[in-house]
This record gives C-alpha cells, sequence and structure tokens, in this order.
C-alpha cells in the first residue's frame, strides 16, 4: 500500500508541474463556511472542500457520512451500518462542529470519539457540503477544535415569470436487497414566494461485506424523512425563510456489539431529529450595516437505546431528549473597499432529559432507573464574535476573536448539584499572498477550544466496552493550529497543497480506575490530564485536460502524539486517499474512483483495547467504485457498480467492514 501511494503521489505531482501552463476552462469554487461570507476558494486562507449538489445527483451515496467518503482530509469510521463519523485533522466526535444551514447539530451530550448523528440529515436534501479543515472556533465557537462541517440544504427558487408547481420522484435499488429507497419532492414557485417539500423512505438490508466477510447481520434497518423549507420575499431587501426537517431511524443495530460482546439485542430505536427554524434576511446600503441575518430555532434529538445480553432476562431500555432553542445574529458590514466584517451573537440553551426502564421480559416487571445522563440537566452556551476581512492589492488579511460563555447546570445523585460557567476567549489570523493571479500562499493560525458538555460530566453507564462514571471538576480543551499552504487555479488546473501543525492541551480523556468493574466493565472517568499535538499534510489536483474530461487525486496524512502518556494519540486515521476519472458528453457520463488506506498499526493503548481495532492494527486496503449515468428528457437513470475487487475492508476504528462487490441502480422522474 505504501509502495501505491507514494507512486500516485509522484504522478499526481508530475500532473501538477506539467499542467501549470496550460489555461483553457475554469473551475472555481465559492465557499462560505470558512469565513462566514461567500469568497471564492482560491482567495480563502484556510483548507477547505465542497460537496456538490451534482455529486448527490450522480453518485446517489447511501447516507450524508458516506457522501464524504474520499474527500481530501475528511476520513469516515463507521460503527455500525448507519453510522458514519467524520474525522477533520485527526479528530471526530465532539471535537469537530457540524452545522445545518448554519444551526449547530452539536449539542449538550455530542460524545467523544465516533457518533452516528451526522447520517440524521437526510441525504436526499442537501445541495452542497462545506469542510473548512483546523479552522472554526472563532468562527462558530466551541467543538471546531478539527474544524466544521456545514451541510446547505436546497433552497426553493423564485420564478420571473408565472407561478407554477413542479415536481421529482426518485427510487433506488442496491443489490443484495441492501437499499430500497423512495423519495418524492414538490416545488411551488413565483415571483414573491417559492416552497419546496419532499419525504423519503428508506429500507436498508444487511450489509454485505467483502470476499470473506458476506452477509454482516444484524446490521438492517428503516429510516424515513419529511423536509419543507419555504421562502417569501417580503420586501425587496427583506426575505423571510420557514423550514421544517424530520428523520427518524428506527431499530438500527450495534453489529459489533451483537457480534462481539455477546448481546443478543443492542440497537437504536428511534434515532430522530427534528429541526424547525425561521430566517430573516435584510439588505441594507449603509456601510455600517450591509446586511442582517437572524434565526431563531428549535432542535430536538431523541436517541432510544435498547440492549439485552444473550441468556439475560432483563431488557434495558435507555432514552434520551435534548432540545435546543437558539437565536442568532449575523451583521455583515462593508466599511470600505478593502475592509468588511462579520460581526454577531450567538444563543443556545440545550435541556437535557434522560431515563432508563429495566423490564424483566419473562415476568413483564418494570423497573425506572436514572438515565444515562443526568434528567432536567441544562446547558447555556453564548457568545459574541467579529471577523475582519482585508484586501490590499495582493494581500489578504482574515482575523477575529470570539468570546464565549457557559452555564452548565446538572443535579443527580451521584455527583449532587453541580453548577460551572466555564468561558473561553479566541482569536484567530491569516494572511494569505497571491503570487499570480492563478496562485496563492498563504499562513494561518488559529486557537480553538472546547467546553466541556454534560457528556463528558453526567454519563453513568455503558460506553463502547467499558462503563463510566460521573465527574464534577472538568475545564475546556485547548488547541492551537498553524497552518502554511498553497493554491493553484488554472483554466485547466486547481491545485492545493498544505501542511498544519496542531497542538492540543487539557484535553478531556477517560482514566481507567485501577481494579474497580461494573457489570464485568472497567470503570473510567473523564479528567482533564491529556496533552499533545497532531501534524500532516493534504495535497489534491483536480485536472481538466480536454473538453468533457476530469481527472482528481488526493491524498491526506495526520501523525497524533500524546505527550502526556508517551504513545499515539487516538484514532488518528491512516495515510488516505482518493483518485478519480470521469467524462461528461450532453445526456450521459461515466466515472470511476480508487480509494485507498494504508495500514494502521500506530495504536494508542485505548485503540489496543478497543475490539473494533485489530490486534495488530487496521489492514490498509483499496477499493474501486465505476459509475455512469444517462438523462432522457423527463427521466435520469444512474448505475453504481462497487468494490469490483470484492476488497474485505473496514475503515479505521469501525465497528463494521465496508460493502463488497455490489451494484446499485436509481431512476429520477420530472414532473
Amino acid at each position: 500500500m505504501q509502495k501505491l501511494t507514494v507512486t500516485i503521489f509522484i504522478l499526481l505531482t508530475a500532473s501538477l508541474a506539467t499542467a501549470q501552463q496550460d489555461t483553457s476552462s475554469v473551475m472555481d469554487e465559492v465557499i462560505i463556511t470558512s469565513q462566514r461570507k461567500a469568497q471564492k476558494e482560491l482567495n480563502i486562507p484556510y483548507s477547505t472542500q465542497s460537496v456538490s449538489k451534482t455529486y448527490f445527483e450522480n453518485y446517489q451515496p447511501r447516507s450524508t457520512a458516506e457522501a464524504l467518503m474520499g474527500v481530501n482530509g475528511v476520513f469516515i469510521q463507521k460503527t455500525n451500518h448507519s453510522g458514519g463519523s467524520p474525522f477533520l485533522r485527526g479528530l471526530t466526535g465532539n471535537q469537530t462542529l457540524i452545522l445545518v444551514d448554519g444551526i449547530r447539530l452539536n449539542n449538550a451530550t455530542f460524545r467523544y470519539g465516533p457518533n452516528q448523528y451526522l447520517n440524521t440529515i437526510d441525504a436526499f436534501t442537501i445541495s452542497k457540503i462545506e469542510v473548512a479543515k483546523g479552522t472554526g472556533s472563532v468562527q462558530y465557537g466551541s467543538d471546531a477544535i478539527g474544524g466544521v462541517l456545514q451541510v446547505f440544504t436546497k433552497e426553493p427558487n423564485y420564478s420571473i415569470e408565472k407561478s407554477k408547481w413542479t415536481g421529482t420522484a426518485v427510487s433506488k435499488y442496491m443489490s443484495g436487497d441492501m437499499e430500497k429507497t423512495v423519495r418524492g419532492e414538490v416545488n411551488y414557485t413565483s415571483k414573491k414566494a417559492a416552497t419546496i417539500i419532499g419525504a423519503t423512505y428508506r429500507n436498508f438490508g444487511d450489509l454485505i461485506g467483502g470476499d470473506t466477510t458476506g452477509k454482516q447481520s444484524p446490521s438492517g434497518y428503516k429510516e424515513f424523512a419529511l423536509d419543507a423549507k419555504s421562502k417569501f420575499l417580503l420586501q425587496t431587501n427583506v426575505e423571510l425563510t420557514l423550514a421544517h426537517q424530520f428523520l427518524k431511524q428506527q431499530h438500527v443495530p450495534v453489529y459489533h456489539k451483537v457480534v462481539l460482546e455477546n448481546f443478543a439485542v443492542n440497537e437504536f430505536d428511534p434515532q430522530q431529529r427534528m429541526l424547525n427554524y425561521a430566517k430573516l434576511n435584510f439588505k441594507n446600503n449603509h456601510e455600517w450595516i450591509s446586511n442582517i441575518e437572524m434565526i431563531a430555532s428549535w432542535q430536538q434529538t431523541l436517541e432510544g437505546r435498547n440492549s439485552r445480553k444473550k441468556g439475560g432476562i432483563t431488557l434495558r431500555r435507555e432514552r434520551d431528549e435534548i432540545n435546543t432553542f437558539a437565536f442568532t445574529t449575523d451583521i455583515s458590514s462593508r466599511f470600505s473597499e478593502v475592509w468588511s466584517a462579520n460581526s454577531g451573537v450567538e444563543l443556545y440553551n440545550d435541556k437535557v432529559n434522560s431515563i432508563r426502564e429495566d423490564v424483566n421480559i419473562q415476568r413483564g416487571a418494570k423497573s425506572t432507573l436514572r438515565g444515562l445522563y443526568p434528567d432536567n440537566s441544562q446547558y447555556g452556551n453564548y457568545s459574541l464574535y467579529s471577523l475582519h476581512h482585508l484586501a490590499f492589492n495582493k494581500w489578504i488579511i482574515e482575523s477575529g476573536i470570539r468570546y464565549n460563555a457557559f452555564s452548565i447546570i446538572i443535579s443527580d445523585s451521584a455527583l449532587g448539584k453541580v453548577k460551572i460557567n466555564p468561558s473561553s476567549f479566541v482569536y484567530n489570523a491569516s494572511l494569505l499572498y497571491k503570487i499570480t493571479q492563478k496562485q496563492s500562499i498563504y499562513l494561518t493560525f488559529n486557537t480553538g477550544y472546547r467546553a466541556p458538555n454534560v457528556d463528558d460530566m453526567g454519563t453513568l453507564g455503558i460506553v463502547d466496552f467499558r462503563y463510566e462514571v460521573p465527574t464534577a471538576n472538568l475545564a475546556p480543551e485547548r488547541s492551537n493550529n498553524i497552518e502554511l499552504g498553497y493554491k493553484l487555479l488554472t483554466k485547466k488546473l486547481a491545485a492545493t497543497l498544505s501542511g498544519y501543525y496542531m497542538h492540543l492541551n487539557n484535553l478531556i480523556a477517560r482514566v481507567k480506575r485501577e481494579g474497580q468493574h461494573m457489570n464485568g466493565y472497567p470503570v473510567y472517568k473523564k479528567e482533564n490530564v491529556d496533552e499533545g499535538y497532531i501534524k500532516g499534510f493534504e495535497t489534491e489536483i483536480d485536472y481538466k485536460p480536454v473538453k468533457g474530461w476530469h481527472i482528481k487525486g488526493n491524498i491526506a496524512y495526520n501523525y497524533g502524539q500524546s505527550l502526556s502518556r508517551n504513545e499515539p494519540l487516538r484514532r488518528i486515521p491512516p495515510l488516505n486517499g482518493r483518485v478519480a476519472g470521469s467524462y461528461h458528453h450532453y445526456k450521459w457520463f461515466g466515472s470511476a474512483e480508487l480509494l485507498f488506506a494504508s495500514k494502521q498499526n500506530r495504536l494508542a493503548q485505548g485503540d489496543k483495547d478497543d475490539n473494533r481495532i485489530p490486534k495488530d492494527g487496521t489492514p490498509g486496503w483499496k477499493v474501486l467504485n465505476v459509475y455512469a449515468g444517462y438523462s432522457f428528457t423527463n427521466f435520469k437513470f444512474n448505475l453504481g457498480l462497487q468494490n469490483l475487487f470484492n476488497e474485505d475492508y473496514r475503515t479505521h476504528g469501525s465497528g463494521i467492514n465496508g460493502v463488497g462487490r455490489s451494484a446499485w441502480m436509481s431512476l429520477k422522474c420530472n414532473f
């Protein structure tokens, strides 16, 4: 595998060297997330990536997380078939921030390590995903140590002609009954109002792995989603948006628990998310206030967990409900031709309800107990920020500050009544120099942080392969990140190269309580005990040699080390990347991609104790996928052939193997 990746790197570098002189078509991406304002990617002094609406339509990813497979610098771990936790700069879970239309998905119970919450966003509702790596705490607040991943959902469009209704219907089938999907969508458009309403139903069968794995049972589940978004042009410069998102997954098995830990039942039921928001946008010509965006939102996440050991008579039912009410305001200013700014306030408040019920399946007797988290916990997250953007000839300067305060209230028999008010002040500064109109080089420095949440402080129960107990004294995690990068954009070629170093301190880690066990599991407690660093590089080349042809390739590498424990940091992804080629011609397209990862045998003790990771580390792998599509007047047909070599593989840290040789087809109808 090392020989393979070195060869790919040499070929990509050679392509870059030979193609720099060619200037015959334009590739230019506009990114919002990294700076809270629209900016061309060439002029952004950060490392960014995006996944377009066209990608979703052509490649039909099974889930939102799987749409990010192969994106440069993003590594996807899958605890189960419905899972998919993105790693940015070697970090995941509550150390990376996920946004939906500018609203935080992260809440008071986001776990340390991989989680499944990205997959509570219906992939059929997405118009674009943006990723900003190594930055985000100043722009968006707590948790953005590894970076920010923002999902933008589809926008209804106004009509310049008469009002009308249109619609689409999509069906998809995957071999082995691994997926059966139907999606319906209707659109209304007029000069001053527009609406999009959609519903999705998905039935996922057990995942069939590669050549030696076969069917991984139980791993299938069902999913239903509903979405609606309306826009109203109240005045020429005033727009109101109302949106609703709902997704529910039922009986989602945690595969490795059933197979490796003697469970007869271990599942999420339900896994559910609902988001309602109203957004008001004012445009103004005043230099101090050129635009105001206000968002009021209510988001509810519901997670049920059912578990029973083989031969056991007790079925444990756990249920966590988190209601998040938020209000945010962002004010755009343009003080001069060279100086603009974004400033604002963000107010989030989480209420956590958690309960557990043990049921004797023989007698039907029930007992109500403390849930995984202290019931009625409160988590307030309040902040002020100001970001400034300056452009002088060939120089672009970005800088910003944020003050974040928290109010965390937990009342629990194990902890007593605990109230803490951590706060944090963070800043960033970036400098970009335009070598030419087609090349730029940048240097950026970011401070980041993550405040402790209810999951850190109040967890009591079995988590993965350990039993956690609560703690009352935790401080925010902090980071310092420096990055040097180069960007190139010609009419045929786009290329990036970046290297970074991130120092992490005050990290919250699970500490084993020696000699203590509960229900056969070792006991752990979280403490601010760790310090370490992550360093690495990322490079990507996007080349269009002739009309219709498109060649892309990327490689990412992370190296993490704990200075406190003198061992690797946990779950650091291996060297990984993607090489892809595609051809588009009027009504049809075809493409092929090779995804790969090297062996990861640099393991922390926590990795060695994790039953999802093989004793000698996770083996390297390479997977070849092929896709094609054809568009008729009102129909579009797509086909995918996955893992043609039938490779038996899993991404590092996952609890289930990847899909084996398989095929899917989809049909989209416009009416």
